[in-house]
């Protein structure tokens, strides 16, 4: 989410990134659109129904609310960054950012209960003071959280029961944890300004990968038969596999697209990541007039994947003759408003 670049500066890669990011967000939140009474029974499904959302919890579930959160980490130090080149104060700009973030945040909550972006808001704070950090700070913190976290899963699953300091293994297990590891993670690419270098970097990341691969394989493995047998622990197994998931991810498809055909045909991908903001927004409100359209009591796993693509085949659409027109999303506008004020705004500083 970062309206405030200009075309030529934005780096492309992230855009497309962040529109693939919002559809696997599409596809978790599509089920939460609908909400379900008081009394209501749930269907068991089974069959098709049944293997797609086993496959959407293998692979989907928390990877791309964490992409995305990787982005936003990467957004406020590119955002700040460019902030003080102007000569402005990094820091105080970029907490009126997050103040604005959480007003808009609070008011899509009402509409939405399952709505990420006050959470965002919220925990962006932490992210302030490390941005004089230096970039070796920053990795032993992304190092002792990530190991943090990695322990507070083990122990969720192999040691639940262990009095008050369950309560802390809890907190550090929860996904406000995986949400600033992702920030600080994005963050600390953004600053070691490795998006520009990706080409140079290509011997790392592919040793990232070959980490993380089977690491991927293992968990996926377990999140299927743990869904299989129903097994008590299966948000804390696929809370293990998230990180090294969404790593392997992101490198992935950085790597992918230093190929400049497959940027260029994914272009309408990156109008939708340019206005995150505005689409993340509307896909609830798209999605409840889809769902109210079709008369459904429950949204079953092939109903999340046909909204979901027809939800992401409008913004792609939309996105991409709103551009014709205008330099950023509506909502994008409304934030760099709140962000910088009337002067600004208007003389597109």
């Amino acid at each position: 989410m970062n309206p405030s670049i200009k075309q030529e500066e934005r780096i492309i890669s992230l855009d497309i990134i962040r529109g693939f990011a919002l559809f696997g967000i599409l596809l978790i939140n599509v089920g939460a659109y609908k909400i379900i009474t008081d009394g209501s029974l749930i269907p068991d499904y089974h069959g098709m129904n049944q293997i797609i959302g086993n496959l959407i919890d293998i692979f989907i579930e928390k990877k791309f609310f964490s992409i995305f959160s990787f982005l936003f980490g990467a957004g406020f130090y590119i955002f700040a960054s460019r902030a003080e080149s102007r000569g402005d104060k990094p820091r105080w700009r970029f907490i009126r950012r997050l103040l604005s973030l959480l007003l808009i945040g609070i008011i899509h909550f009402i509409f939405f209960w399952g709505s990420i972006l006050y959470a965002y808001a919220i925990i962006g704070f932490f992210l302030v003071p490390f941005y004089r950090a230096k970039v070796l700070t920053i990795s032993k913190w992304l190092g002792g959280l990530i190991t943090i976290y990695i322990l507070s899963q083990l122990l969720g699953i192999f040691a639940p029961d262990m009095g008050v300091i369950s309560n802390v293994i809890a907190f550090f297990g929860n996904d406000i944890i995986t949400i600033f590891i992702m920030f600080l993670s994005g963050f600390l690419a953004a600053k070691a300004n490795w998006f520009r270098k990706i080409s140079d970097l290509s011997i790392q990341i592919r040793r990232l990968q070959i980490i993380t691969f089977p690491l991927f394989v293992v968990f996926s493995t377990w999140i299927w038969f743990a869904l299989q047998d129903n097994d008590q622990h299966i948000q804390k197994i696929i809370a293990l596999g998230t990180i090294p998931t969404t790593y392997l991810y992101l490198s992935t498809m950085f790597l992918m697209l230093e190929n400049k055909r497959v940027a260029k045909l994914l272009q309408p991908i990156a109008r939708v990541g340019q206005m995150a903001f505005t689409n993340y927004w509307a896909q609830s409100f798209i999605g409840l007039a889809i769902i109210s359209l079709m008369g459904l009591e429950f949204v079953s796993p092939i109903n999340i994947v046909i909204i979901s693509i027809i939800i992401f085949t409008i913004q792609i659409i939309y996105s991409v003759i709103w551009f014709k027109f205008f330099k950023m999303g509506p909502l994008e506008k409304v934030w760099r408003f709140m962000t910088y004020g009337r002067r600004t705004a208007s003389n597109g500083k």
